[in-house]
């Protein structure tokens, strides 16, 4: 048996350091490269790159273009991906940063995922104050009335968003629910302007919330972070301070996750 065979070749782990490379190279430029583009930024030559694309699209890693000859991203990483998602503790993860921000903000942090066109509680941190929020684990809520609702809406394709208003409704929860499906896409964009949402009473009368989505390595909205407490604590001067103690939160949480600021960036500019 060779060294190659038994696996101690270094070129085996050479092989694997370029193809990751090339991965690596497809998720920075968002988009399909061509076979010289990818031999240009991995300074290698043509035809060394070209049997690791033949290999890693046998393996589904990567996808050709069979119109244009350009190379992507391929859905076995979307699988593998999927599975590493679902094994990862989001809980877990969140209660460093939602502890800090309760340090800060020494106010009810809820901390909420998107289901089924709802927001559904997965955790709750609450500090030692005589009145404190209703909510609880496990609580389900709509999302055009929450600020951790708003704030994943607003990282929705707007076709995403339209599929949640026609299932679940804009029902009036108090006098300050919006519930006009034009009024609630304005709001969606001076939260995605402003970085963070506000629940201004419209879930309950006297609660004031502010709330910040939390991305993964893809941009996608996976959860979010929020501040609760009665309006005459959170007010409307207050909201500014808590909401950077939220979005930091909600960043800090994100980069954890994978995500990438400046990708999304690129990403937001290129489709503008």
């Amino acid at each position: 048996m060779t060294r190659d065979e038994n696996g101690d070749s270094p070129y085996r782990v050479q092989v694997i350091d370029r193809a990751l490379s090339i991965l690596g190279v497809l998720s920075d430029r968002q988009g399909e490269s061509s076979l010289a583009e990818l031999c240009t930024d991995l300074q290698l030559h043509k035809s060394t790159v070209h049997r690791l694309l033949m290999v890693m699209e046998h393996h589904r890693l990567v996808e050709k273009n069979r119109e244009t000859g350009r190379y992507r991203l391929g859905l076995k990483l979307f699988e593998l991906g999927s599975r590493a998602s679902a094994a990862l503790d989001l809980r877990e993860h969140s209660r460093p940063h939602l502890s800090r921000v309760l340090s800060e903000t020494q106010e009810t942090v809820h901390f909420c995922i998107l289901d089924q066109g709802e927001v559904l509680y997965i955790e709750k941190m609450e500090p030692q104050r005589s009145v404190r929020m209703a909510s609880r684990v496990g609580r389900r809520a709509p999302v055009h009335c929450t600020a951790v609702g708003k704030a994943l809406l607003a990282e929705l394709p707007e076709a995403e968003v339209d599929l949640i208003i026609r299932r679940q409704g804009l029902e009036p929860l108090t006098r300050h629910t919006l519930t006009a499906p034009a009024d609630l896409k304005n709001e969606l964009k001076l939260i995605r302007a402003r970085g963070y949402a506000i629940d201004d009473e419209e879930n309950e009368e006297g609660v004031r919330c502010v709330g910040a989505a939390v991305r993964d390595c893809l941009a996608r909205p996976v959860a979010a972070i929020s501040v609760s407490g009665p309006s005459f604590r959170v007010s409307k001067s207050n909201v500014p301070v808590i909401a950077r103690s939220v979005v930091g939160a909600a960043r800090a949480l994100s980069v954890q996750l994978g995500y990438k600021p400046e990708h999304h960036r690129q990403a937001a500019a290129g489709s503008a």
